[in-house]
């Protein structure tokens, strides 16, 4: 793999449309083997679950080795395009990966970024909040606004701080375990990919927010298909915009 991903040299940049086309293409991956995908998706839904229920460890669990169960779709979705049947083992194929670690370290280096921003977030809150009550108390409607204000900024520079959180990390996984880079390395590649074809992620992102809709709407029956179909968009994606 190019180590150039860091930046925006050995980066496709692909057309708006093809926001609708990861969705199209994955959609034909799926139709491939829905059953088994549709079990890859419960199975990891069920693991989850269960330790999003366990105090503390289970939480840390989950930010650990999300990035290694997302590497294990990569394999499997790069197995079913190469014509390969999938199993139930392939669900956990990352984890027999010497790429294991380095998944574990982009789940680690995404648990501290969003820790700092959460923690940044809460602290710019607790000021704004008390910078309202003291305006409030002092009579002072414009220091309370001013102070209210501040904490709308915050809101808003939060919300786009976490959306290039997740343009850095979206494609990180797959660069790691199907490109072979290193965490931070691919977290720059991963970036730098999202960032070169924000248009077409734009529209991928209005169909999921759409598609999500449907899915919920029959008791969340629907996120049994949505789910495993999420996954295999990242594949696709990656392999337009790497070429891998």
């Amino acid at each position: 793999m190019n180590q150039t991903l860091g930046n925006t040299a050995g980066v496709r940049s692909v057309d708006a449309g093809r926001g609708l086309g990861w969705w199209t293409d994955a959609w034909a991956l799926f139709l491939k083997n829905p059953g088994m995908w549709i079990v890859l998706g419960l199975v990891m839904g069920i693991i989850f679950i269960v330790l999003a229920f366990i105090p503390i460890l289970g939480a840390l669990a989950l930010a650990l080795l999300a990035p290694v169960f997302t590497g294990s779709w990569m394999l499997a979705a790069r197995k079913a395009a190469g014509g390969g049947t999938i199993e139930i083992g392939d669900l956990f194929s990352a984890f027999k990966s010497e790429r294991m670690g380095s998944l574990i370290v982009i789940g680690a280096l995404l648990l501290a970024v969003v820790f700092v921003l959460g923690l940044l977030m809460f602290l710019f809150g607790a000021g704004a909040a008390i910078g309202v009550g003291a305006g409030a108390s002092a009579g002072s409607a414009g220091g309370a606004l001013a102070a209210a204000g501040m904490g709308l900024v915050m809101l808003l520079v939060s919300f786009v701080v976490g959306i290039a959180i997740g343009m850095a990390f979206w494609f990180a996984p797959g660069l790691v375990i199907l490109g072979g880079l290193a965490p931070v390395d691919a977290i720059k590649g991963s970036f730098a990919g999202s960032l070169k074809n924000i248009v077409p992620f734009i529209l991928y992102a209005v169909i999921y927010v759409v598609a999500a809709i449907i899915a919920s709407i029959p008791f969340g029956l629907g996120w049994l298909a949505l789910l495993p179909l999420l996954m295999l968009t990242i594949f696709v994606s990656y392999r337009d915009i790497y070429g891998a």
